[in-house]
């Protein structure tokens, strides 16, 4: 992906509100797309990409819960934010607890939303980061994986030669690999990414 642009989507079918939240996030220079309905930013397939979704608690057909635990099932790294009415903050609550980043209550305050949507879409560049790492370790060889294992324990590139029956410079070269591949400027990076990794497998196994 050449266009690393992340957009800010709005999903309301109220076109009132899509306008006037369009001409609020433009004017702190977040790129906006409109959506009238959680079907039609579907139909977009957008949400493999990294960015933030702005969704409406309540809307015809498919709702913005549903639309959020859609996402969720697909993987995506979308952050998502909803608008709610009076009546629906304990909905909200619960989203938050689902993965949500924020709620706010219509009309929103201009500038606070700003500041969600500007946290939703460091979250959502850090989701899509995470996943990419993800992917490239699921494509690492067994060999790969059971020297990246063995760094996590501590060893060192002698010891792990010596417990797989390889030399030394063969170690040292899937390490450097293992730096590239999984986009890691140091050991403690790697081991951090590792670990999340680790996580996130437990997670989807369990």
């Amino acid at each position: 992906m050449t266009d690393t642009t992340q957009f800010v989507y709005l999903v309301d079918d109220d076109a009132s509100v899509l306008r006037s939240l369009s001409f609020m996030l433009e004017s702190y220079d977040f790129q906006v797309k409109e959506f009238s309905s959680a079907e039609a930013f579907m139909a977009a397939d957008v949400w493999q990409q990294p960015g933030c979704v702005i969704l409406d608690m309540r809307m015809p057909g498919l709702s913005g819960q549903q639309l959020h635990q859609a996402l969720k099932r697909q993987h995506s790294p979308l952050a998502v934010i909803f608008l709610t009415g009076h009546g629906d903050v304990p909905l909200a609550v619960d989203a938050l607890k689902q993965g949500a980043v924020d709620f706010f209550q219509k009309p929103a305050d201009g500038a606070q939303l700003a500041a969600a949507v500007a946290k939703a879409l460091q979250r959502s560049q850090h989701n899509a980061l995470r996943q990419q790492q993800l992917q490239t370790y699921r494509q690492l060889t067994l060999r790969e994986r059971e020297i990246l294992a063995l760094i996590a324990k501590g060893y060192k590139n002698q010891q792990i030669a010596e417990e797989l029956c390889i030399a030394v410079r063969t170690v040292e070269t899937h390490r450097a690999n293992l730096m590239r591949r999984m986009q890691a400027e140091s050991l403690a990076e790697l081991m951090l990414t590792f670990a999340a990794i680790s996580d996130t497998l437990s997670q989807a196994e369990g």
